[in-house]
């Protein structure tokens, strides 16, 4: 497979913008969650016809973030690790969205709203629930109730992460177009 310059200069800002959120979203609690990784999974599974290469770019953007944010944190630079453990589950977890980028084909509007609205929650869902069952019986029981208070903690999160998806979306979609075919317009064809 051949890359392509506008691949190349698209890929290299959908990290710069995902770092850059992380940077100045994520360790504000009222804010963290704020991220573009799930609008880029969504528009891989949209846009990105060979299947296998469309889980590529939002890993990418996420690895070389996380990568970053370590690096700043080894530095003193930032308040918390780009990398800690169980995080593969995220990464994991997150390529559920490139997989509903596939099935919706994202060939209309109602199409990307849904994705919009089913990354988040789906992340959100299975995140938390892996949270729950991992975590310790002191934070979160191994009860309904300790669900219900796990899955509570994390409605700030999916907020950020559902608001962030509906801005980032539209606005890859025309990055996307603007660099790959010259046309600032909102399409995925």
């Amino acid at each position: 497979m051949k890359i392509s310059r506008s691949q190349i200069i698209f890929t290299t800002i959908l990290v710069i913008l995902t770092t850059t959120t992380k940077y100045l979203f994520g360790p504000n609690l009222d804010w963290s969650g704020f991220s573009p990784v799930i609008a880029i999974a969504l528009f891989s599974g949209f846009i990105i016809k060979q299947k296998e290469i469309s889980f590529m770019l939002p890993l990418l953007a996420l690895f070389l973030s996380d990568v970053i944010i370590q690096v700043l944190y080894s530095a003193d630079l930032f308040p918390y690790a780009g990398f800690y453990s169980d995080q593969w589950l995220n990464y994991l977890i997150l390529l559920t969205s490139v997989l509903i980028g596939w099935f919706l084909q994202g060939k209309n509007i109602s199409s990307l709203a849904f994705g919009a609205f089913s990354g988040p929650t789906i992340f959100f869902l299975v995140s938390n629930l892996s949270t729950w069952m991992s975590s310790t019986q002191t934070l979160y029981p191994k009860t309904f109730s300790g669900l219900l208070v796990c899955y509570e903690a994390g409605i700030p999160f999916y907020r950020n992460s559902l608001i962030a998806t509906l801005v980032f979306l539209p606005a890859i979609l025309v990055l996307y177009n603007v660099i790959a075919r010259k046309k600032a317009q909102l399409t995925l064809a």
